[in-house]
This record gives structure tokens, C-alpha cells and sequence, in this order.
């Protein structure tokens, strides 16, 4: 769902494809059509299309695509209950989505450990993850709306990690294979060269697979997010369908 898909992308920022098997919308069947913004004093839900195009709810207060709703009593204490459980989340997915950064960074060197890298290598390997690693937890520290990880910007991360990482990776391989070849093992040579050649394709699986440790993590937010879902029932917006925020599936 896209109010996740931020943490998504950040658990799998290092493995290559972020909506794999771990996403909330798999481990929770969580879905929604709409980009959350924790904003200070209200919470802006807003998409493209259908309308309504923005949900803001602001201490029990909802208007939807700029008109105030008319809520009784309940609803009013619903959207209260609703943002209050919204905002509490966020610093829970936050700190997911930090573990899976550091889950991600140990997974990387331990795939970096078996590669026999040259020690000038393996230092600027360690100093590059490093920082990679420290600003992504900046942006995760700092973000407050999934805009922040959807469409290019996400796929800027990735492909400026990746730019950063993988070809130092495959630098060494290549001159681990020429030092092969020049020492007669034509074999060694060669495997070492197609490792250098299809390096992203076999890191992706195995550092998907360490990343299956973070699932209980995920697991534990999915009550907090069938919670955010049944307080929204009922509660109909300036147009008299319902909400609909987040849907949860089976």
C-alpha cells in the first residue's frame, strides 16, 4: 500500500527490487490508492484520481477535497482515535525501516567477505556502505510523507547506491581474473569474470533471503494497521461514500 511503500522501498533499498515478498502488502494484505503526509497539525491523505484527492484530518476534524465533513459524535472520536493511532505508527515504521538499513548493511558485507577483495578494496567498500548507509537513515530520520519515496526518487536512491557499490565490486573480481589468467588458471579466470558480469543479478536473491529476519518486525505493525482500518468504517466523506483510506485484504 502506498501509506507503506516507503518502508518497502527502504527495507529492500539494498536488494534490488523494494516490493518483494516482505512488503506490508503482502504480510498484512494492507492496500490503499492513497500518499500519506504527517503534517504538524493535521494528516494529508491525497492521490490522483478517483475523488476525493485529499483526506485531511485534523483532530477529529475532516474535510475532503477542501470541504469540511459533517461528522456526529462517534465519526468525530473515530478520526481523533485514527489520527492519534496513525501518528503512533509512524515512528514504529521508522524504526523498521532503520533496522532494515543495518540488516541490509550486514547482509551486504557478509556477501563482500566472500569475494576474496583486496584490502584497498574492502576498506573503500566499508567506507562507501558506511556512508550510503548513514545517509539513507538521514532521509528515513527526516521524511514525513511516502512522497518521498515514490516514483524517481526512489529509483534515484536505488541506482545511485548500486552506481556506487557494485562497480568497486566488480572492479576487483575483474582483476582477481586477470591475476588468474596470467597465473594459467583459465578457469578460475573465467568464473571470476562471469561473477564480475552477473554480480547484481546473484547478490539480489541471497540479500533478499538474509532479509527474511526482518519479517517478524513487519508482522508486528500489521494489528496497528487493522486497527487504522476499523476505525475508519462508517466515516463517510463530503461526497457521502465512505473513506476508504486503507483496505485490508485476506
Amino acid at each position: 500500500m502506498r501509506l507503506y511503500r516507503s518502508l518497502a522501498i527502504l527495507l529492500f533499498l539494498f536488494a534490488g527490487s523494494p516490493l518483494q515478498a516482505q512488503d506490508l502488502a503482502a504480510t498484512c494484505h494492507a492496500s490503499s490508492s492513497y500518499d500519506v503526509t504527517l503534517k504538524t497539525d493535521s494528516v494529508l491523505f491525497d492521490r490522483a484520481a478517483p475523488a476525493p484527492f485529499h483526506v485531511d484530518i485534523q483532530h477529529g476534524a475532516l474535510r475532503t477535497d477542501g470541504a469540511a465533513v459533517s461528522l456526529n459524535a462517534e465519526d468525530q472520536d473515530r478520526m481523533v482515535l485514527f489520527e492519534r493511532a496513525l501518528r503512533a505508527l509512524a515512528p514504529r515504521v521508522r524504526s523498521v525501516a532503520l533496522n532494515g538499513v543495518d540488516m541490509a548493511v550486514r547482509a551486504i558485507r557478509a556477501e563482500a567477505d566472500g569475494m576474496g577483495l583486496g584490502a584497498d578494496t574492502r576498506a573503500e567498500f566499508d567506507r562507501r556502505l558506511s556512508a550510503d548507509a548513514s545517509e539513507l537513515k538521514r532521509r528515513i530520520a527526516i521524511s514525513r510523507s511516502t512522497h518521498d519515496w515514490q516514483g524517481e526518487a526512489a529509483d534515484q536512491s536505488m541506482n545511485r547506491m548500486a552506481a556506487d557499490l557494485l562497480p568497486l565490486l566488480a572492479a576487483d573480481l575483474g582483476q582477481q581474473a586477470i591475476s588468474a589468467a596470467l597465473s594459467g588458471d583459465m578457469q578460475t579466470a573465467g568464473s571470476l569474470r562471469d561473477r564480475a558480469t552477473s554480480l547484481a543479478t546473484e547478490l539480489q536473491p541471497r540479500l533478499q533471503q538474509r532479509m527474511q529476519a526482518l519479517r517478524p518486525q513487519i508482522e508486528a505493525l500489521c494489528p496497528s494497521i487493522r486497527r487504522l482500518a476499523e476505525l475508519q468504517q462508517g466515516v463517510r466523506g463530503s461526497n457521502g461514500q465512505p473513506l476508504d483510506l486503507l483496505q485490508i485484504g485476506q
